[in-house]
């Protein structure tokens, strides 16, 4: 994959989403020691980067391909993603997420039409049941397939053709889609900008493939639902290894402090997951100390429970100000 899926995928998507703003914020720029330029991703309409691609696979497929269906897995952000694209194309679409799943991410999904399951303590169990029971209709996983990838690079082509002159872009990593993504266009348009993929050291499977070489399991068990997975990615972990510049762990306290930080810094909701690269970012001034550098907000669909833990956050979990 190359940045001409990407600019295909763009074509594919035009008209159907206007591009997300980029902006900085001095109150950040003051709390990060750094010049930051957040990508607000959390404004599309299902909340989060993933629609571009769902909407890029749709696109891609044939009238008799969508009339068959489209069954996957997801904790949430993937499920609406597919979903709207689903309702956009007029293709059946069943959606198998985890017992007990964010509310209001089960809400949104129901509400674009989808038929939702709920099944397995986690998301290797979803994907099982989605395989064994997808009964003719295609089975999309959220990062085996190379039309979803280049969807959600279209973000970076924005971001990198408005700011080609970032020193670094710090990027969530769940699947990987949108890291992937980010290192195939940024290699393209703006080869000195570091690359850099952010996960929960409470689900380090991404980050441990990435090390390892090949993909790997490991332990499930952040709160953030958008980096929650068991296991590497053979598509994204490939592109993870050709372009990434380097690979970082947060701890489920670093995400929650940096969702605080981007709520009264820069007047942006953030799920924890859309607040991976701010977190990097706090976690490691030094590095960054007046960089130009850039964060992705892939989302802002925060659960009721989620939002009062980090409205309760006490001064002493948040970063000071460094400058």
């Amino acid at each position: 994959m190359d940045l001409n899926d990407v600019l295909r995928a763009g074509r594919a998507i035009a008209g159907l989403l206007p591009p997300t703003p980029a902006w900085s914020y001095p109150l950040l720029d003051e709390t990060a020691g750094a010049r930051v330029v957040v990508k607000h991703e959390q404004v599309q309409p299902t909340g989060a980067f993933k629609v571009r691609g769902g909407l890029a696979l749709l696109a891609g497929m044939s009238v008799a391909d969508r009339a068959r269906g489209v069954v996957t897995y997801s904790t949430g952000n993937h499920a609406q993603s597919i979903a709207y694209a689903c309702r956009r194309f007029g293709a059946p679409c069943r959606i198998v997420m985890p017992a007990d799943p964010n509310p209001t991410k089960l809400a949104a999904v129901r509400a674009l039409g989808a038929r939702v399951d709920c099944h397995g303590a986690d998301l290797t169990a979803a994907q099982r049941y989605a395989a064994d029971t997808a009964d003719g209709m295609r089975l999309v996983g959220p990062a085996h397939e190379e039309d979803l990838v280049a969807g959600v690079g279209t973000a970076y082509t924005e971001l990198l053709t408005a700011h080609p002159d970032l020193d670094a872009l710090l990027v969530p990593v769940g699947g990987g889609s949108g890291a992937a993504a980010a290192g195939v266009v940024a290699a393209a348009l703006a080869p000195r900008c570091e690359v850099i993929g952010v996960q929960s050291a409470a689900s380090p499977a991404a980050h441990d493939s990435w090390r390892a070489g090949e993909p790997v399991e490991a332990p499930n068990r952040t709160a953030a639902e958008g980096l929650a997975t068991g296991s590497g990615f053979p598509l994204t972990q490939r592109l993870l290894r050709a372009h990434l510049r380097d690979f970082v762990l947060v701890s489920d306290e670093q995400l929650r402090a940096a969702q605080h930080v981007l709520l009264t810094r820069a007047h942006t909701l953030a799920e924890a997951a859309g607040a991976a690269g701010l977190a990097a970012l706090l976690a490691d001034p030094d590095r960054y100390a007046g960089r130009r550098v850039g964060i992705v907000v892939t989302g802002g669909n925060a659960s009721p429970a989620e939002l009062s833990a980090v409205l309760e956050s006490t001064a002493t979990s948040r970063p000071p100000v460094t400058a």
